[in-house]
Formats: structure tokens, C-alpha cells, sequence
């Protein structure tokens, strides 16, 4: 913007200069002659130059318009060129015509044309003869003008050169075409709203040659013009206003309006009439000097004939513009009407109601669609008073509501509150009370009344389901938080967790399971104290806050009693079942915060699960403490593979009729770098727990595998290796492949191996366990029974598993000796074995008296310290080539060593 300016200001400086030369005949009449000529010849050719560069700027019809008018400034500047070369340089006297009289007249069509082309608003066809009556009357007037100033004085001279007269004539008609076109477009161009200051410039321009180009002619007619007067100043000042308009900045982009705002535009109009008049009052004072004029009368004749022309489109307009004002008043009408119908519509329709209450609150509109969300019709409830319709218990609320709002015009409050229903009872209802008191239209307190009944109801039911269990209706987990949150009280929790509960999930199914913990629920229930929560948390954990003075001691009266009621049967799908609970008992009196409080809860009821289920334990800070030893115990225990922690020990197999060795049960062991030898019942827990017993149970498998074909290498025997598979083995991996698969990696013969496992495995996943076993079967494995007794397998399962073994678990071998009861206990284990085809293995062996008794009863082999006690590999070696010695009452009267064969 700056740079234009500029330019402004240099091209204003250059004119002036050239206007105080060319006036004051500064430097001489040869000088101001060479002067005019070379500078308007530049001023053209320049102008030119940037019209043509203003169109590589603009697009479309805009581009081709600057064309044009680029087009005729540089025909000028031709002409112009032509008319210096002859007079300034070949200083001859330029005749009238000549080739510049081609080129300057060809100014005229090239820039009309181009102004023809600048892109306008797309008129209608009114506007499109009333654009064509307007631009007749335009060039009408312009052409009596000169007619009176130019035309009719240059016919009557009677000049001896016709064409030199008829040439001249041509520049004051040409003129009057191109200043006709450029107020035309003009018109147009303001009447569409487009910028119209660039072609304001051109007709300036437009109109300051036509003036020097009549004053050319009438100084040529008389013979006294000459080249560097005072007429070159409106070519060189027109060109210039040429310049300035191709170099002002691009307009903004066209945007059509409509005819109204068309018509809005009073220059569009008033420049016709204002031609008109003009040339109307010229034509008068001729007429009172001169006389009648012929061409004049028809001219003026005509020129009436347009104006009633123009009036008739202006009537026909008029006409045109009140009907559609008129369409468009009854559009808007009918516009307005159907709102007002679809408002009432939706009003009368809606799911809410809507009424209009006077200060007093007497209601002065309700709509009908109150009827079908209370009952109550629009009539019945139109005249009274909003306090009274509403009821008691709902009139101070609403009052209160009111208060907030009356003062402040659109305030508006929302309130929920019980409304009667007409049937009876009352429904949840949302009201939004706005204070349009001071709008005229409306007068009042406008209330809009949602039903939200059903809404409430739903929340409710979310909320409670949100909060309690859906099983046996006890308090979620969320809101046992909530309530231990917000206890005042001393407070002390219970964690319950069933014992057996998951054996009976597996065995009898969900559905039983579930009957099972409803009737769980209610003995809890039955059991606590009034104000006491009981929570499922899931599964078969249960939770009991206790909130007094003396939680503590009411938390193990608590825990007292549902010990008691879980003792007794549970009746489920006719059985009777028996299923304890473990108990952990915390205070918060030991924990700083609820997190806290329901870890040392959840550690005191595992340890009431350790000691044996069916009972609770109070929380003590050691159980913290034997929580952070498991837990590193646990970290090391999964380096421990990675260091090479673990070692067998094997303890021998004894052959009851023979005395000899016929195997060995390999037992792992832990060399912990700081706690020693760590025995087993310390980290198989935790190596179950934590799905670390599948490389642990492996690596065990292929160790003894290994040192039993390390044994028998080179020798005929057949060493039978034991080793113990957990059950949590049977989920982490399919056991027949890995059997096989170590069985191939170690060479071990695979019916020299036995897997020992307890009847858990029985009880857990029976089909899929049985599964396993087969195809571990089929591989020609020995499966045994370990501490058969001690848990809950039937006769039935024994049958359906196919079990080689059964291993006596060394609690009835340490009864023996004593009463006869545990002897038969025993005895039947024996004949049990033997009546199924099953091989039977006495564990735990203390004492001769228990060799002796288990070797009447023919059982088949023997195992425990009395014999030897696991032993590191070298050493199991040393006594597999030794034998075993013990007092000669074990075996016979003959022997005091018996050596294995």
C-alpha cells in the first residue's frame, strides 16, 4: 500500500511539472512542444503497459476488460507516436488525416470494449432494458451536447478538406460513445455493489479526452492549434488517471445482490436523468440564442420518448417490486403462522408441560399435554393456584423456587420435586421456572414440567444394583468403601473367604454354587450386628464392617458367631454340605489408612486359612512381616532356576518281601545363598501361586530322569525314579508332552518312571485331568497316589484313574503300634490297593514296630527315615551300592544286612 502511494504521489509530481511547463511556455515553444509530445506518448504507452500487467492479475472476464483498455491506451500511445515522430523529429507539420489518426481513434472501440467486458451483478431482465433505455438517454444527451458545442459549429465551417473534416468530426462522436459506455458501466457496476473506483478513474480519463479531443477539434477547424498547449494537459492528465487506475490495489470479489438492494443504489438512477436535464437546459439556451434547431428538436423529441419509456419501466418495476413485497409479506405471514402452529403443536404434543402463572401463581395457560403426564386436564387446572394444585409438601419448595426468580427477569432455576398425579400417588418431576414477567407478550412465570419419573426410578435401581450384589442382595464392594469412608466410630473389618467352596463350584456347578452363597449371605446377615454391613466382594469373598466404640471385641463376637452358623450343613440339590469360612480380623486402630486396614485383613484371614480354615485370626504386625519375607522369598525363588539354586535329594524305595532297593523318590531342595537349604513346604506354595511350578516341576523331571539313567548305566538294574507333579502342572501345560519330551531328552525308559501326585488332582478338573493322565499313561509311565487318605477321593475316582500306586500318607503309618483302629485303618488301605490291582508304598516309616506291622499286613513297599532320609545324589549312590542296614526284627531272624541283589 505504501508503494502505491508512492506512485500516486511521483505520477501527481510528473504532472505537475509537465501542466507549469506546458502553461507557462517554460523553455520555449519548441521545447513545451517536444515536451507534450514525448510525455504523452510515454504517459500512454505506460498506461498501457500496466493495464495489460493489471489483467495477468485477474481472472476471467476482469482479465480480458484490462486487456481491452491496455489495448487502447497503447493505440494512443501508436498514434501519439506516429504524430512525434513526424512533428519533432522530422519537424513536419502534421496533416488532418493521417496514419495517427488511425491509431488514435482506434482508442475508442479497444477501451469500450473492454469496459464492456468488466464481469457485473447478473441483472434481471428489467434491469436489463432499463440498463438499455438508460445508456440511449445517456448517449442521447451527450450527443446534442456536442452537437451544440461541436458537431454543428465544425458542419457549418464548410471546410475545403472533407476528409479532414469528417475525421475530426469523428473524435467528439467516438468521445460521446466511450463517455456513454463508461457511465453505463458505471451504473451497473454501483448498482451491483462491486468496486467501481478503478473505471471511475477510466471514465475521468475517458472524460478528459473527450474534452481535449473537442477542443482539438475546434482549434483545428480554426487553424490555430499547435502541439505543447494547454489542451495536451487532458490527454497526459487522462492516461495518467489511466495509470492510477490499473495500478490501485484488486478489488474484492464480485458478490451478486438481489434487486432490492439494487435498487437501493441511487447513482444508478440519477445519472441518466441528471444527462437528461443537463442536456435539456443546454438545449433551451441554444434554442433562445440561435434559434430552432432541427436535430435539436428531434433529439429533445427523443429524448421525452425515453423518459416515458424509462417512467414505464419504472411503473412496470414498481408494480413488480409491491408484488413481491407483498408475496414476501404473505410468505413471511404464513411462515410465521405455521411456527406458531408447529409451536403450539409441539407445546400441545410434548412430553413436557408447559404453563404461564401470574405473580400470585394462579395459572393462566397450561398445555394439554399435561394430561398425559399427570392425569390432570388443561381446563381443570386453568384459574387455580399453582400452591394449591401442587399439594402441601410440594408448595414450599416451589414458593422458594419462585422467590429466586421474581425479582430477576429471564432468571431462570430448575428444581426436582414430587408432583400429584390424578390417579393418585406422586411422580419425581423436573421443574425449570423462567421469570418473563417483563416481556409483554408473555406476562408471567413460565414453568416447564418434565416427567423424570421413570428416569428416577431407573437411577435408583442403578444405583442400588451399583451398590449391592445382585446374587444375595449384600452391599458391593463399592459401597462397603463408601461406608467404611464414612464411619465415625472405631472400626474393625472381617474378610471372609469359604473353604471348599471352589471343590463344590467344580463338582456340583454354578447353579448349586450359587444356592450355596445365597444361603451364605443370609447366615451372615443373621449372624451380624444391627448397623453392621456385610459385602460380597465376588466369588466367595465376603467382607463385615463393624463400626462402635468396641469394634475389636465386637468384630471376634461377630466372627464367633458365623463360625458357628457355617458349622452347620448347608442343604443344596439334596445333599448336605459342609463348607467353613476363614476369618481375618483388622482394626483400625493398626493401619493408617483403609488401604492399609483391608491388606492387614486380607493377611490375617490367609493366615486363618494357613492354620487350617474354619476359624478367624486377628491381625498382628508379624503377618505384615511374613508378607514382605514371602514376597522376596518369591523374587529370589524366580532367579533361583536362573543360578542354579535347586538340587535333588533322593530318598530310597525298599522292596518290603526282599529288602532291597528298587527305587528312589526324588525331593527338591533350595540352596538359598543367604537362608541355606530352604525347604520345600517354605517355596512350592509360592511357586504354585506364582505359575513358576511349570519350569520348576520340568526341570525336576528331566534332573531325576538324568541321574536314574546315570544309576543304571552299565548295570541291569531297573531303578523306578519317583517324582511329585503338582496339580497346578496340569493348567500351565499339556503334562503327556512334556513327559514325553524329557523322556526323549534324557534316554529314561518310560516304565521306569512313576508320578506321584495327591488326590487334588481328582477334584480339580476331573475330565480334563483324566484326560491328561491317560495320555500320560499310555506312554508306559507308572502313576502313583500320594498321601492317599487325607483328602476327599472316593472309590469311584479311584476306579476311573488309572493309578498304579497308592502311597499311605505317613499320618496313619505314625499311628501304628498304638490302637488297634489305626491298624485296621491301615489294613484296609492294603487290601484297598491290592483289590484294585494297585501296588501300596508306607511313607513316613519312623520305627521297626511300623516296619513290622506294615510288613504283616503285605504291604508292598516301604519309605522313611527309619530306612534313610533324602539324601544328595552322591550319597544316594553310595548307599544303592552299600544297602540298607537295620535291626534284624524288620526282616527275618537270619540277617543283620540285607544287601540289595
Amino acid at each position: 500500500m505504501a508503494v502505491r502511494r508512492t506512485e500516486t504521489v511521483l505520477i501527481l509530481a510528473l504532472f505537475s511539472a509537465a501542466a507549469i511547463c506546458l502553461t507557462t511556455g517554460l523553455g520555449g515553444e519548441i521545447f513545451t512542444r517536444d515536451l507534450s509530445n514525448i510525455a504523452i506518448t510515454l504517459a500512454a504507452a505506460v498506461a498501457g503497459i500496466a493495464c495489460l500487467g493489471n489483467a495477468i492479475t485477474r481472472p476471467g472476464r476482469m482479465r480480458w476488460a484490462w486487456i481491452g483498455i491496455g489495448l487502447g491506451s497503447l493505440s494512443y500511445a501508436l498514434g501519439e507516436g506516429v504524430w512525434t515522430y513526424g512533428e519533432t523529429f522530422r519537424h513536419l507539420e502534421m496533416p488532418v488525416p493521417s496514419l495517427a489518426d488511425l491509431f488514435y481513434l482506434g482508442t475508442v472501440p479497444l477501451t469500450a470494449a473492454g469496459l464492456l467486458l468488466v464481469p457485473v451483478a447478473r441483472p434481471t431482465m428489467a434491469n436489463r432494458f432499463r440498463s438499455i433505455v438508460d445508456g440511449l438517454m445517456i448517449a442521447a444527451s451527450l450527443l446534442l451536447i456536442s452537437w451544440i458545442f461541436v458537431l454543428n459549429p465544425l458542419l457549418r465551417t464548410g471546410a475545403d478538406d472533407q476528409a479532414g473534416r469528417y475525421v475530426l468530426l469523428a473524435y467528439p462522436v467516438s468521445d460521446v460513445v466511450l463517455i456513454t459506455v463508461v457511465l453505463h458501466m458505471l451504473a451497473l457496476l454501483r448498482r451491483g455493489g462491486q468496486d467501481w473506483v478503478p473505471f471511475t478513474l477510466v471514465g475521468a480519463a475517458a472524460t478528459l479526452l473527450g474534452v481535449s479531443d473537442s477542443a482539438f477539434t475546434f482549434a483545428g477547424l480554426a487553424g490555430g492549434y499547435r502541439s505543447g498547449g494547454v489542451i495536451d494537459l487532458g490527454w497526459l492528465a487522462g492516461f495518467m488517471l489511466v495509470l492510477l487506475a490499473a495500478r490501485r490495489p484488486e478489488p474484492p470479489a464480485i458478490v451478486e445482490h438481489g434487486d432490492d438492494q439494487a435498487d437501493q443504489q441511487p447513482f444508478a438512477m440519477v445519472v441518466p436523468y441528471a444527462a437528461v436535464v443537463v442536456a435539456l437546459l443546454i438545449s433551451v439556451v441554444e434554442y433562445a440564442v440561435t434559434g430552432p434547431d432541427a436535430f435539436v428538436t428531434w433529439t429533445r423529441s427523443a429524448l421525452i420518448l425515453l423518459i416515458v419509456c424509462r417512467q414505464i419501466l419504472t411503473l412496470l418495476e414498481n408494480r413488480a417490486l409491491r408484488k413481491r413485497l407483498e408475496d414476501r409479506v404473505a410468505g413471511r405471514t404464513a411462515e410465521l403462522q405455521a411456527r406458531e402452529n408447529r409451536f403450539r403443536a409441539l407445546v400441545q404434543q410434548s412430553s413436557d408441560s408447559v404453563a404461564v402463572i401470574d405473580r400470585d401463581t394462579t395459572i393462566r395457560y397450561q398445555s394439554e399435554s399435561v394430561e398425559r403426564i399427570f392425569g390432570f386436564t388443561a381446563d381443570e387446572l386453568v384459574g387455580v393456584r399453582l400452591k394449591d394444585a401442587v399439594g402441601r409438601r410440594t408448595k414450599a419448595q416451589l414458593e422458594a423456587a419462585i422467590d429466586a426468580v421474581l425479582q430477576r427477569p429471564l432468571a431462570t432455576v430448575v428444581v426436582e420435586t414430587m408432583l400429584p398425579h390424578k390417579a393418585g400417588g406422586r411422580r419425581h418431576a423436573e421443574v425449570t421456572i423462567t421469570n418473563l414477567l417483563h416481556d409483554p407478550t408473555v406476562n408471567g412465570l413460565v414453568l416447564n414440567t418434565r416427567n423424570i419419573h421413570e428416569a428416577k426410578v431407573l437411577q435408583d435401581q442403578l444405583v442400588h444394583e451399583a451398590y449391592h450384589d445382585t446374587l444375595t442382595g449384600l452391599a458391593s464392594r463399592a459401597l462397603f468403601r463408601e461406608e467404611l469412608d464414612s464411619a465415625v466410630d472405631e472400626v474393625a473389618i472381617l474378610f471372609l473367604d469359604l473353604d471348599g467352596f471352589k471343590e463344590v463350584n467344580d463338582s456340583l456347578g454354578h447353579a448349586a454354587g450359587d444356592t450355596l452363597l445365597t444361603q451364605v449371605a443370609d447366615r451372615l446377615r443373621a449372624s451380624v450386628r444391627d448397623g453392621d454391613t456385610v459385602a460380597r466382594f465376588g466369588g466367595d469373598e465376603f467382607a463385615v464392617l463393624v463400626d462402635s466404640v468396641t469394634a475389636m471385641a465386637d468384630a471376634t463376637t461377630v466372627a464367633g458367631r458365623i463360625i458357628a452358623a457355617m458349622a452347620q450343613p448347608f442343604p443344596v440339590g439334596g445333599r448336605e454340605l459342609h463348607v467353613g469360612a476363614s476369618i481375618g480380623i483388622a482394626s483400625a486402630a493398626d493401619a493408617g489408612d483403609i488401604q492399609q486396614l483391608q491388606r492387614n485383613a486380607d493377611l490375617a484371614m490367609y493366615k486363618a486359612k494357613a492354620a487350617g480354615g474354619s476359624g478367624f485370626a486377628v491381625y498382628d504386625p508379624a503377618m505384615h512381616d511374613k508378607l514382605v519375607e514371602r514376597l522376596e522369598l518369591e523374587a529370589d525363588l524366580r532367579r533361583a532356576l536362573e543360578r542354579d539354586e535347586m538340587t535333588l535329594h533322593y530318598q530310597p524305595t525298599v522292596e518290603m518281601a526282599t529288602g532291597q532297593i528298587t527305587g528312589f523318590e526324588a525331593l527338591v531342595r533350595w540352596r538359598h545363598p543367604v537362608r541355606g537349604i530352604v525347604s520345600p513346604l517354605e517355596f512350592i506354595g509360592i511357586a504354585e501361586a506364582t505359575g513358576l511350578i511349570g519350569p520348576l516341576g520340568r526341570w525336576v523331571l528331566a534332573e531325576a530322569c538324568r541321574q536314574a539313567v546315570a544309576w543304571g548305566a552299565g548295570t541291569t538294574r531297573r531303578l523306578k525314579m519317583a517324582v511329585n507333579v503338582s496339580v497346578r502342572q496340569f493348567d500351565h501345560c499339556d503334562l503327556a508332552e512334556l513327559v514325553a519330551e524329557v523322556l526323549a531328552e534324557t534316554g529314561m525308559p518310560a516304565d521306569q518312571l512313576c508320578l506321584e501326585m495327591t488326590e487334588s488332582v481328582l477334584l480339580t478338573e476331573t475330565d480334563e485331568n483324566l484326560a491328561q493322565l491317560q495320555r500320560v499313561k499310555a506312554l508306559g509311565v507308572t502313576l502313583a497316589m500320594d498321601d492317599f487318605g487325607t483328602g476327599y477321593s472316593s472309590l469311584a475316582y479311584l476306579r476311573r484313574f488309572p493309578m498304579d500306586v497308592l502311597k499311605i500318607d505317613r499320618s496313619f503309618v505314625d499311628r501304628l503300634g498304638g490302637d488297634d483302629e489305626d491298624a485296621a485303618l491301615v489294613r484296609t488301605i492294603v487290601r484297598l490297593g491290592q483289590s484294585l490291582g494297585m501296588q501300596t508304598v508306607a511313607e513316613g516309616i519312623e520305627n521297626v514296630v511300623q516296619l513290622s506291622a506294615l510288613r504283616e499286613m503285605e504291604c508292598d513297599f516301604a519309605q522313611g527315615y527309619y530306612l534313610s532320609k533324602p539324601l544328595p545324589a552322591p550319597e544316594a549312590g553310595a548307599i544303592l551300592a552299600t544297602g540298607i542296614r537295620t535291626p534284624i526284627a524288620a526282616w527275618d531272624a537270619s540277617s543283620l544286612v540285607l544287601n540289595q541283589a
